[in-house]
């Protein structure tokens, strides 16, 4: 498609579909006209996509993930089509300019985080290298939440982003399932064979929208659906009822649809653990249903042999109820044994586990479960005990501990234990992760089962995060080494032999102030802020936690500044600041964090006594589109997490593949950055996971200790104490406690002078033109190692079993 066709294709769509001209339409109506012909084109290689899986059934992953932060996919879907550019001179041709009419696209709000984000890049990986793939999702009503900033506090907004129709989705009402919860279990004779039904039980319709997801520069679409939760009965036969049989009716309408309205409800409380639990086993139920029955449909076979063409993976322990669901509907619903059932069950599922915290490692009170799901509560039972016996004879050296093996102890059911059970592989998602798992977290599971445990180190879609975010620096490349890396992202180590090339050097540098500008422009846009594009880009975003230590950062920066009030004239570079990250609505911790931030930030910005040596800027309502301005400007990647706690970490690949420089501990997929590159091409500090268990055992630390014996770690927190930056003497008192009272958790104080020296570092390694340059090359050189394209070849090769699925060329 050249730009001419598409200009007369987008002129005609105006016309026809939205009754507009092209020196009429509004930017939305562009975006619509121009996403509809990408749509139309896409729906004809989808449909011929689902033909030949129908026809020739090839062995197929299902993942299962509650997050799919897909971003904007116009943009993408061009990219993917060699559409990008002849559209955007098309656009450009009728009076508009691309980027703001790809900005119309609200971002999906399907997920939250790294564990979205991943799960949207294996997606397209999947397609982009033809491994028959599709991801199985909720369609959140709402997003996580839109995240405004007033009076220095994080306020929580709906973030309704299918208030506008999506454009991308197509309802399938023909495929919908149907989900129980709660009622009674009935056992009854039939046929000399003992059946189970439910009785009095709530009756819940999925109905699936599905996406497409284009490969690229191939003829491969794969699905992601997205289940969405609607009543069963059709509204009218409640309107001859009584008042109250029909206020009970909405009430009851309104309570199912809460079950896909948005992500992570609140669980600290029994009613939003119940909708937690009923949104994830409304995912798995809903999906499995639909893959036995395409199962069964396109092969014939019973599903005895459902191992043989399937593998599901889950995205850690969300959906973990898949054991549990697909024994029931092997032997309820299709008629094998409890040991057939198992048999296919345990080689069909894989588990990724992502964390090795506690909090996100599930539970669930069997009181609550044993209530909501009583059927797939008796089989996780069935399952516990013949573990747990398993366990008793056959290893009897395990015996001392199988209350902390089980799946069922203590009055909780455990869903990593139950997905490690259930499954064929167990996979840490970066080297060192994956050593903790087999070590410490899940040493007994890796006692009993080895060969099940395995790694595979996160990646990133470079196709987004690269080709698309930064075509500038795309560009670059192309001209140097030629375009093959964009299929072959390992070809990008080509770039070391211009690591001292000194014209690619300043074509490097020239990219980045490019991109440096762009994002200037929008701060100024969006704060009014006007930040100094010669100064260091430095970045942290991601979501905040305590052991991700955005208050390591800001306490650094205080200190910068407190030492530049007292030497205005010290010779260092200007450095800006970049953070973007929501808390969680109920972590109150993370919240004081922002606002630590937010407050530091409105007297630093305004103190002119330090000559604007530093910025501080904290982005609202951070989410993938901004990501891919922020990334390609940055220059200091953060990512200074407390080692032995982040499982991987996917923002440092992004922030490395665009040349940026990290600042880190040698923590998840930092560990192997430094294997790429050295650690004499990154700035490393802080004690290592050894050393923190070390401290863990002995309990050898004492952060009051420490802040009594430095002086300026002490007139630092007394701050936090006394009124900083304006605040109220109790702003921050709960971020003094957590340092003090509860003894630093997440060893702040600890890893700080270390922290300082490496920013000492930055500052005198960035003056150093020409070495900072290297360094960035040698960065960008190495980052294809972390292309998901990758860990989806590994994935398929290792875990699934899935070759590349090339179709035959079309018969003449």
């Amino acid at each position: 498609m050249n730009e001419q066709k598409l200009q007369d294709s987008i002129c005609y769509t105006l016309e026809k579909k939205l009754g507009t001209t092209s020196s009429e339409a509004t930017p939305r109506e562009m975006y619509i006209a121009v996403s509809s012909i990408v749509k139309e084109n896409l729906n004809s290689e989808w449909l011929q996509t689902t033909q030949r899986y129908k026809e020739q059934n090839p062995r197929t992953v299902y993942y299962f993930s509650m997050e799919f932060l897909m971003g904007r996919l116009l943009e993408s879907n061009l990219l993917n089509m060699h559409w990008l550019d002849p559209m955007k001179t098309a656009i450009t041709n009728l009076g508009f300019i691309p980027e703001e009419i790809f900005a119309c696209e609200h971002d999906a709000g399907l997920g939250n985080g790294g564990l979205g984000r991943l799960a949207a890049c294996f997606l397209d990986s999947m397609a982009s290298l033809q491994i028959p793939g599709h991801g199985y999702g909720i369609r959140y009503k709402y997003g996580l939440f839109e995240q405004k900033i007033v009076d220095g506090n994080q306020v929580e907004l709906p973030d309704y982003w299918l208030r506008e129709p999506y454009v991308w989705e197509t309802k399938r009402p023909d495929l919908r399932a149907v989900i129980s919860f709660g009622g009674r279990v009935h056992t009854y004779e039939e046929n000399g064979k003992i059946k189970v039904s439910l009785l009095n039980d709530e009756k819940v319709a999925a109905v699936p929208y599905d996406v497409p997801i284009k490969g690229y520069n191939n003829e491969t679409i794969n699905t992601l659906r997205l289940w969405s939760a609607e009543p069963l009965e059709n509204d009218t036969a409640f309107y001859a009822g009584d008042k109250q049989s029909y206020y009970d009716h909405l009430e009851s309408k309104r309570s199912i649809e809460r079950i896909s309205e948005f992500l992570y409800p609140d669980d600290s409380n029994m009613d939003g653990k119940t909708l937690r639990l009923k949104q994830q086993y409304f995912l798995i139920s809903s999906g499995l249903q639909t893959i036995l029955k395409l199962f069964k449909q396109r092969t014939g076979h019973s599903c005895a042999r459902l191992h043989e063409y399937i593998s599901i993976q889950i995205n850690d322990t969300h959906p973990s109820l898949v054991v549990p669901e697909l024994m029931r509907l092997l032997m309820d619903e299709e008629g094998l044994g409890w040991d057939e059932a198992w048999h296919v069950t345990t080689n069909t599922v894989a588990y990724t586990n992502h964390t090795i915290l506690s909090e996100a490692l599930e539970t669930w009170p069997v009181p609550l479960f044993s209530e909501l799901l009583p059927r797939v509560f008796m089989i996780t039972e069935e399952i516990n005990e013949r573990f747990c016996q398993m366990v008793y004879h056959d290893h009897p050296e395990y015996r001392p501990v199988i209350h902390e093996l089980a799946i069922i102890s203590y009055g909780q059911v455990r869903m990593a234990h139950l997905a490690v059970v259930g499954s064929y592989s167990v996979n840490g998602v970066a080297k060192m992760h994956t050593e903790i798992l087999k070590r410490t977290e899940m040493k007994q599971f890796y006692g009993l089962y080895p060969e099940k445990f395995n790694n595979k180190t996160n990646g990133i879609t470079h196709r987004r995060w690269l080709i698309q975010a930064n075509p500038e620096l795309s560009s670059l490349i192309n001209s140097s080494i030629g375009e093959e890396w964009k299929e072959r992202p390992k070809d990008l180590i080509k770039l070391l032999r211009y690591g001292n090339d000194a014209s690619f050097q300043q074509k490097l540098f020239e990219v980045k102030q490019f991109n440096k500008q762009n994002l200037a422009r929008y701060i100024k846009q969006k704060t009014g802020l006007i930040i100094d594009d010669r100064s260091i880009f430095d970045v942290q975003i991601k979501r905040l936690h305590g052991y991700k230590r955005q208050l390591l950062n800001i306490l650094y920066v205080i200190n910068r500044y407190l030492y530049l009030k007292d030497h205005p004239q010290a010779d260092i570079p200007a450095r800006t600041f970049i953070f973007g990250a929501k808390a969680a609505p109920s972590y109150h911790f993370a919240k004081q964090v922002i606002r630590l931030i937010v407050s530091a930030a409105d007297q630093i910005n305004n103190d002119a006594s330090i000559n604007d040596k530093i910025k501080i800027v904290f982005l609202e309502n951070y989410n993938v589109s901004l990501a891919e301005m922020i990334i390609p400007a940055a220059e200091v990647s953060q990512q200074i997490s407390t080692a032995g706690k982040e499982a991987s970490g996917t923002g440092n690949m992004k922030l490395m593949m665009n040349g940026a420089l990290t600042l880190g501990t040698l923590d998840g997929a930092n560990v192997e950055i430094k294997d790429m590159v050295g650690s004499q091409n990154m700035f490393l500090f802080g004690m290592e996971e050894s050393e923190i268990e070390e401290l863990h055992r002995t309990g050898g630390y004492s952060a009051k200790s420490l802040y009594q014996s430095d002086k300026r770690l002490h007139h630092m927190i007394d701050q936090l104490h006394d009124g900083f930056f304006g605040q109220d003497e109790l702003a921050f008192k709960d971020i003094y406690y957590h340092l003090l009272r509860d003894n630093d958790e997440y060893f702040v104080l600890k890893d700080f002078e270390s922290y300082v020296e490496a920013q000492e570092m930055i500052d005198q390694t960035y003056q150093q033109w020409n070495k900072w340059q290297e360094m960035s090359i040698t960065n960008i050189a190495h980052s294809g190692k972390f292309s998901s394209d990758r860990t989806i070849m590994q994935y398929a090769s290792e875990i699934w079993n899935i070759s590349p699925y090339i179709p035959a060329p079309a018969k003449k």
